[in-house]
């Protein structure tokens, strides 16, 4: 669950957006967020919002957007065209979250979106891309030149949005998060749909990856395992999914990791042994084993659970 606004998005501290308010002395030093405070605010008053801050703030000062509450985010989808439409003036656009909301204003789950593709192709020389929330969200496959960082934070993670970023052409990426969720939230995606991306072949800049957040951890883990890509990786991240001994022995029995910097692997429901088991065979390699969790148990039978869901 995720409890708290982001308070810096890419290397800048995040500053709200009111119409009319005193300008910071240097205004590209900050990350814009801009948010309604009605959860059921009409289209109007977000588009209203947008066209405040392109009329308000020196468009070469526009580095960084953070969009919160857009108005009914559980169904009506970011008007992510506001952003499209403002390309031509916001040309130092170089870093953008689409929807920093919290549970408590929306679920991660309903977090409404279209097709974001748009926006990709709209900024050539983008660098950052957060999207929070799969519910309708559709990519095509792109070229892109500038992006270094993707990350797609939900709990149900689309196959087929998973297979378009296999199908990107991203040369310069060097981070790549994907939260694959829960099915019983729309994240059906396989291990045959991350097969693009475990390859390598269009993210030659890759370093970071994270496949996380899975309820099928285990599958992911031996796909992973085996994968290319994680030659060239500095950091793996498979946290914050049902992992178990299963998963880590097939990780430990695949490509070499002693190379990683650093495995994250918090919020795994690993034995005490397995874990002592991957630290062991990762000598000099940061391991985050925090978070061990237990099965629920329900008339006898056991449920694990990913960190985010719902």
């Amino acid at each position: 669950m995720i409890r708290s606004h982001l308070s810096s998005f890419a290397g800048l501290p995040v500053l709200p957006f009111t119409p009319g308010m005193k300008l910071p002395d240097d205004p590209s030093a900050v990350a814009w967020r801009l948010e309604v405070e009605d959860f059921e605010a009409e289209p109007e008053e977000f588009a209203a919002l947008v066209t405040a801050l392109r009329d308000e703030v020196p468009a070469a000062a526009v580095r960084a957007v953070v969009i919160g509450e857009w108005g009914s985010a559980y169904e009506r989808a970011l008007p992510v065209e506001l952003l499209i439409d403002a390309a031509q003036r916001w040309t130092s656009l170089r870093a953008v979250f689409l929807a920093d909301l919290v549970s408590e204003q929306c679920e991660i789950s309903w977090l409404t979106h279209g097709d974001v593709t748009g926006l990709l192709t709209a900024y050539p020389s983008l660098e950052v891309l957060w999207v929070r929330g799969a519910n309708e969200l559709h990519l095509t496959p792109v070229r892109h030149t500038g992006l270094r960082e993707l990350v797609f934070q939900t709990g149900g993670l689309p196959g087929a949005v998973v297979r378009a970023v296999g199908g990107c052409d991203l040369p310069a990426l060097e981070r790549l998060e994907l939260w694959l969720g829960r099915s019983d939230y729309g994240g059906d995606t396989t291990t045959d749909d991350l097969a693009e991306i475990l390859a390598g072949t269009r993210l030659p800049a890759l370093r970071h990856l994270a496949v996380c957040n899975a309820e099928g951890a285990d599958r992911v883990a031996g796909a992973v395992a085996a994968a290319p890509v994680v030659d060239r990786l500095a950091v793996l991240d498979l946290s914050k999914g049902v992992l178990t001994d299963a998963g880590a022995e097939a990780l430990l029995a695949g490509r070499p990791l002693t190379h990683l910097r650093r495995l994250d692997l918090h919020h795994h429901f690993l034995s005490e042994a397995a874990a002592e088991r991957v630290v062991a065979a990762l000598p000099g390699v940061e391991v985050d084993l925090s978070e061990p969790q237990k099965a629920d148990v329900y008339n006898g039978r056991e449920y694990r659970f990913t960190a985010v869901g719902e």
